[in-house]
């Protein structure tokens, strides 16, 4: 066969093969689709082609491992190695420390107050509770709460969102929002939950929160959720925290906008100092921060007639943005708030987690914390008589006793009693040590009948860590008179001696 034939032949093949691809149903608009699209340009309708029958090709190819080296068990050598396979354990394995804790915990039986019946038959004098104004034996509270649990039940059953709301809700709001001078105010079920919801609510992914070290675990796990970028300050510095300020809002100079905000406490869960707020306001209008203060421990506490500190250093309670507390403890009820603009609260109804997925407070601790303020604000005597019992068991501590001293602010009844530097230093105590020998004058002060407690918290995963110091905790209340208040001191004092003179 010559050349000549052979061109013939193909030229006859390619023919009859066109002619049968034109028989098929859609040629023609096939044909007119890669004229139009491509305008007649082979090299790009052949690449297009190759791709068509490289997917082909994938799909029908037979299916392989991707782990070639991997070795078919027998069911036998499955169960062996089920068998041999040890669990990692659901909690980590306990302290001493807090075995002994857990082994030596008070259980006190009936009311709470002042003074208190264990489980073991003792009546002792309780400086473990927060009951500064001995709220929990007012007669006309006791009252007050049967009549409301008596005409709206045990609890609401439902979120606040979900037809949880009560009217004794809205009143608690109302009366929070009047006693701290601010525009609204928004109430939660629990105490902890409320910081820890309320920062996730406005501060987001890819937003800017400034805070203190020394914040508490609510406030902690709250920056967390948040999924925020954080800056930390030391601890009520504020010439660092000017720094911090300056150094993020040169960063974010050229970048697109983002909320930004400062977190920080009004009195310490951890130190028991206070804040200066008057300089962090100045700051954060220096520097156009949004301020959310937690009034948890210096609500009902701090300020002429308890209304914080923002009395208490006279600062406009408008120029912060948020402000968080807690109605447990001195108010005896239960829940937090969050108090500021309608806008602030309008926005919590229908964002905050722990506002709109929780049952609602019971209205009996509702009405309990309306009650409580009214007594506060009738009845600002109670707050002078609780400064005159700080101000007795400091004289009988802080400056008395060679082995601690007190962090705590001089108007907090809630004195954080740590061990003096020179004493670490000179007896070579490590953290455990420290831990241990106040847990000693906690059971020896427990022994001769005054009930404390050692400073305590949760660790968490947010960086840096934040290591609580090593302290007792000793709580006031004005249900205590002076002679009580100096025995329990003189006890507390003598129980510390006891415990640090063991270790050589």
């Amino acid at each position: 066969m010559d050349l000549s034939e052979a061109q013939h032949i193909i030229t006859v093949f390619l023919q009859e093969l066109a002619n049968q691809f034109h028989r098929l149903p859609g040629s023609a608009i096939f044909l007119r689709y890669v004229k139009s699209s491509y305008q007649n340009d082979p090299v790009r309708s052949a690449v297009e082609l190759f791709l068509f029958l490289f997917a082909v090709r994938y799909l029908l190819a037979p299916k392989y491992s991707t782990k070639p080296g991997l070795v078919k068990l027998s069911e036998e050598e499955i169960d062996d190695l089920v068998e041999e396979w040890t669990p990692e354990p659901l909690v980590g394995a306990s302290t001493a420390l807090g075995e002994i804790e857990v082994e030596k915990r008070a259980v006190i039986v009936g009311p709470t107050g002042p003074k208190v019946k264990l489980s073991n038959g003792r009546t002792v004098t309780n400086l473990g509770s927060y009951n500064y104004y001995n709220f929990t034996s007012n007669e006309f509270l006791k009252d007050k709460a049967i009549q409301t649990l008596r005409t709206y039940g045990v609890g609401p059953c439902g979120p606040r969102g979900f037809y949880g709301t009560q009217d004794v809700h809205m009143k608690t709001e109302a009366d929070v929002a009047a006693f701290l001078g601010t525009a609204a105010c928004i109430i939660y079920a629990q105490a902890f939950s409320t910081i820890s919801s309320v920062i996730p609510a406005f501060s987001k992914r890819g937003d800017i929160i400034v805070a203190d070290k020394g914040v508490n675990y609510a406030i902690r796990k709250g920056i967390q959720i948040s999924r925020s970028m954080v800056r930390w300050y030391e601890h009520n510095d504020m010439d660092d925290l000017e720094r911090v300020l300056a150094k993020v809002t040169k960063e974010l100079a050229r970048k697109p906008l983002t909320r930004r905000f400062i977190i920080t406490e009004g009195l310490f869960d951890s130190y028991g100092d206070v804040v200066d707020l008057p300089k962090i306001v100045e700051l954060r209008l220096k520097y156009k921060f949004r301020l959310i203060l937690d009034e948890t421990w210096s609500f009902g506490v701090l300020g002429r007639t308890g209304r914080g500190v923002t009395e208490h250093q006279n600062v406009d309670p408008a120029v912060v943005d948020m402000i968080v507390g807690s109605l447990a403890g001195p108010f005896i009820a239960g829940g937090g708030f969050c108090s500021g603009s309608e806008e602030i609260v309008h926005h919590q109804r229908i964002s905050a987690s722990a506002y709109t997925f929780s049952a609602a407070l019971p209205a009996m601790l509702a009405t309990t914390a309306s009650e409580t303020l009214n007594l506060l604000q009738t009845n600002s005597d109670i707050v002078s008589q609780l400064r005159e019992n700080i101000k007795v068991m400091w004289g009988q501590l802080d400056p008395r006793s060679d082995w601690i001293y007190s962090t705590s602010s001089p108007e907090n009844p809630m004195m954080i009693l740590v061990i003096k530097p020179e004493v670490v230093s000179s007896k070579r105590l490590s953290f455990e040590d420290q831990q241990s020998l106040l847990q000693d004058a906690v059971d020896e002060a427990l022994a001769n009948g005054v009930l404390i407690t050692r400073l305590k918290s949760l660790p968490d995963e947010v960086e840096p860590r934040h290591v609580v110091p090593p302290a007792l905790k000793v709580c006031l209340t004005t249900g205590l008179t002076r002679r009580e208040v100096e025995k329990a001191g003189t006890i507390i004092r003598h129980a510390i001696t006891k415990a640090m003179s063991k270790k050589r």
